[in-house]
C-alpha cells in the first residue's frame, strides 16, 4: 500500500463539500494519516530485511516480515534510551508514529472525541515532510531501525 495514496486519500477525506466536514470523515481522515506512517514502516523493515524493489527476494518471507510489524511494539521502543542513538530523521519518524498513534485511537474509539480539520490538515502535511526526511536516511541506519521495531532483546 503505497503511504502517499494513504495521505492523498486523507486530503480528499477532509476536502469534501462544502463547509465544515464531518466527524466521520475527520476520524478517517486521521486513521488513514496514521496507516501511512505503519506503512511506511512496515515496508520499511521488510525492505531492509528481506530486499526492496528491485532485489532477488522471496514474496512470502517479504510479506512475512511486512505482517510481523505490531502497532504498540514500537511505540513503547520509542521510550527507550536506545531511541535516542539514531538519526533525527528517525527520531522524528518515531515520535510521530506514537503521536499518530494515540491520535488513531482517539478516531477509532472514541465517539466523544473531535478533531478540527485544520490540525488534520497539519498533520498531513508534517507526516509528508517526515516520511520524505525518513526515506533520505542512510540505508544502515534505516536497517538497524527496522531491527528495533521488530525484535525484542532477551533480559
Amino acid at each position: 500500500m503505497a503511504q502517499d495514496d494513504l495521505l492523498t486519500v486523507a486530503e480528499r477525506l477532509i476536502d469534501v463539500g462544502r463547509g465544515r466536514p464531518k466527524q466521520a470523515y475527520l476520524r478517517r481522515a486521521v486513521s488513514s494519516v496514521y496507516y501511512a506512517v505503519f506503512h511506511c514502516l512496515a515496508r520499511c523493515c521488510a525492505d531492509s530485511l528481506i530486499g526492496g524493489k528491485g532485489a532477488e527476494r522471496n514474496r512470502d518471507a517479504w510479506l512475512h516480515v511486512y505482517r510481523s510489524l505490531e502497532h504498540g511494539f514500537p511505540a513503547r521502543q520509542f521510550k527507550s534510551n536506545r531511541f535516542k542513538t539514531f538519526p533525527p530523521a528517525i527520531q522524528q519518524f518515531g515520535r510521530l508514529f506514537a503521536e499518530l498513534q494515540l491520535k488513531r485511537q482517539g478516531a477509532d474509539y472514541d465517539p466523544t472525541k473531535t478533531f478540527q480539520t485544520s490540525q488534520v490538515r497539519m498533520d498531513i502535511d508534517f507526516t509528508r515532510k517526515t516520511l520524505a526526511a525518513f526515506r533520505r536516511v542512510d540505508q544502515k541506519d534505516r536497517r538497524a531501525f527496522a531491527a528495533f521495531v521488530l525484535l525484542k532483546l532477551r533480559d
